[in-house]
C-alpha cells in the first residue's frame, strides 16, 4: 500500500462540527475555529501556492468559488487542483456579468420558495440588468431592470445579506462638454434594494451642488460616506447624524496619488476602518458623556506600515564646476519604494484582519500579507507572496480560513489566480489541538 493521504486539518474541524459533541453545536464549532486559528497563526505553519491559472477575462471570488469569464463558469477553490461547479451558457457582450455579491440564506427566516434556503449570486450585467442567481447550478432565479439614464458597475452591501448598493460609474460628461469646461453637476448614482425579494428602497443622487466638489461616495450600514480629493470624508445619514455625530468628519494626514477610503467593519461591532497608504485606523463610536443621542469618533488602534520616519530625501548632483549641491524633497506617502498598504479585509470566522503591504524592490514589487487580532491590532503572522506584484495593476487577495487566493491583472488583459493552502508541521499541529482543547 502507498502512504496514507494526511487528512485536510479544515475539513476535519468542519466534520467534528455536524456530530453531537455537546448540547449546543455553537460551542463545538467555536471551538473549532478557535483550533483553525492558533494552527494559522502559529510560527510553523505555511502557506504553500497549490496552483495557479490564468484567464483573458477577470477572475473574481466568493467564499469557496473561483468565477471566470464574467462569473459565467464556476469552480471550487476548496480542493489541491480546479473543479468545476457549473458553466453557463455563453452571452453577448451586454448580457456579460460586471459585479457579483454572494448571497446566503438567512437562518429562522420563512422563505417562499425552496430554493431561496440555498446561496445566491446577486449579479450586475453591463445593461443595467439585477440578477439572482442559484450559486450551486448557475440558473437565473429573479432579474429586475434598474435605469436607462446612467451606467451602473459596482455592488456592495449596505447591510450584508438584506441591503444591497448599487453604484454607478462616475458621470465624466462628453469630451465636448469637458474641453467647453462645462462640468456635470451629478458625480454619481446609488440605487438601494432589499434583497429576497428585490425591492427598490430609493435611488440617491450624488450632486457636487449639494455635497461639494466630491471624488467618491459609498454606501455602508445606513450611513453615506462621501470621499474629497483632500482626504476629507464626510459621514451622513439619511436621517438624524446631521444633528447627532461628532468628529463626523475624518481626515487622514497623509500627501499620497491615490486617495485613502474608510467603510464600516464588516465584524458588525459597529467600528469605522479608515485606510491610508502608510496607516489603518480602526475607529468606534462611543456615546458622549451625559449625552446618550449624541456619539464620537474616537481610535480604537491603529496598524503602521513598516517604514523609515524620515519623510525627506536628500539629492546630491555635481555641477559643470564640481560644486556639490545638496536637493531635499518629501517623498509621497504611496511612494512604492516604501512599505504601502494596499488591501484590507476582515476573515470572519478566525476575528483576523488582514492586511496587504507591498514595497517595491527595484523593477519589482514583493508583497505580504499580516493577520492582526482584531480586537487589538496585535500583529500575528506575517505570510510572504511568492509571485511579483506589479503595483501598476490591480489586484485582489483573499483569506477564507486555510486558504489565500490572489488574483492580479497582467499586461495586455491576462488575469492570473493564485492559489495558497495552508500547511503545518505534524507534530506541532496535535500540540496545538491537545492545547486548545
Amino acid at each position: 500500500m502507498g502512504p496514507t493521504r494526511k487528512p485536510n486539518v479544515c475539513r476535519r474541524l468542519s466534520r467534528r462540527a455536524l456530530g453531537c459533541f455537546s448540547r449546543d453545536a455553537g460551542v463545538v464549532q467555536r471551538t473549532n475555529l478557535g483550533i483553525l486559528r492558533a494552527l494559522v497563526c502559529q510560527e510553523s505553519t505555511k502557506f504553500k501556492n497549490v496552483w495557479t491559472t490564468h484567464s483573458r477575462s477577470p477572475i473574481a471570488y466568493e467564499r469557496g468559488r473561483i468565477y471566470f469569464d464574467n462569473y459565467r463558469r464556476c469552480v471550487s477553490s476548496v480542493a489541491s487542483e480546479p473543479r468545476k461547479l457549473y458553466e453557463m451558457p455563453k452571452c453577448s457582450k451586454s448580457e456579460k456579468i460586471e459585479d457579483a455579491l454572494l448571497w446566503e440564506c438567512p437562518v429562522g427566516d420563512i422563505l417562499p420558495n425552496s430554493s431561496d434556503y440555498k446561496s445566491s449570486l446577486i449579479a450586475l450585467t453591463a445593461h443595467n440588468w439585477l440578477l439572482r442567481i442559484s450559486a450551486t447550478t448557475g440558473k437565473i432565479l429573479e432579474k429586475i431592470y434598474l435605469a436607462h439614464y446612467c451606467k451602473f458597475r459596482y455592488l456592495s452591501w449596505d447591510t450584508p445579506q438584506e441591503v444591497i448598493a448599487v453604484k454607478s460609474a462616475q458621470n465624466r460628461g462628453s469630451a465636448v462638454a469637458r474641453q467647453a469646461g462645462i462640468q456635470q453637476p451629478v458625480l454619481l448614482y446609488l440605487a438601494v434594494f432589499r434583497v429576497l425579494p428585490f425591492s427598490l428602497v430609493g435611488i440617491l443622487e450624488i450632486n457636487k451642488k449639494i455635497f461639494g466638489n466630491v471624488t467618491d461616495a459609498t454606501l455602508s450600514h445606513g450611513i453615506l460616506i462621501v470621499m474629497y480629493s483632500s482626504g476629507l470624508v464626510r459621514l451622513y445619514s439619511f436621517q438624524t447624524i446631521a444633528e447627532q455625530a461628532k468628529n463626523g468628519i475624518q481626515e487622514m494626514d497623509c500627501c499620497s496619488l491615490e486617495s485613502d477610503w474608510i467603510y464600516f467593519h464588516p465584524d458588525a461591532s459597529g467600528r469605522i476602518i479608515h485606510v491610508g497608504p502608510n496607516q489603518v485606523k480602526v475607529l468606534k463610536l462611543t456615546e458622549i458623556e451625559n449625552n446618550s443621542f449624541q456619539h464620537q469618533i474616537s481610535e480604537d488602534f491603529v496598524i503602521l506600515a513598516d517604514r523609515e520616519n524620515n519623510k525627506n530625501e536628500n539629492v546630491l548632483t555635481v555641477t559643470a564646476s564640481g560644486r556639490v549641491v545638496k536637493k531635499s524633497f518629501n517623498l509621497l506617502d504611496d511612494d512604492p519604494e516604501q512599505e504601502t498598504f494596499k488591501i484590507v479585509d476582515y476573515e470572519d470566522e478566525l476575528d483576523l484582519l488582514s492586511v496587504v503591504a507591498v514595497t517595491q524592490i527595484d523593477a519589482e514589487g514583493k508583497a505580504h500579507l499580516d493577520f492582526h487580532c482584531n480586537e487589538y491590532g496585535t500583529l500575528l503572522k506575517s505570510i510572504p507572496l511568492v509571485e511579483s506584484w506589479d503595483v501598476t495593476y490591480s489586484h485582489e487577495v483573499y483569506f477564507d480560513r486555510d486558504l489565500v487566493l490572489h488574483i492580479e491583472q497582467k499586461p495586455n488583459r491576462v488575469f492570473s489566480c493564485y492559489v495558497y493552502q495552508m500547511v503545518c508541521n505534524t507534530a506541532e499541529e496535535e500540540e496545538t489541538i491537545n492545547r486548545s482543547c
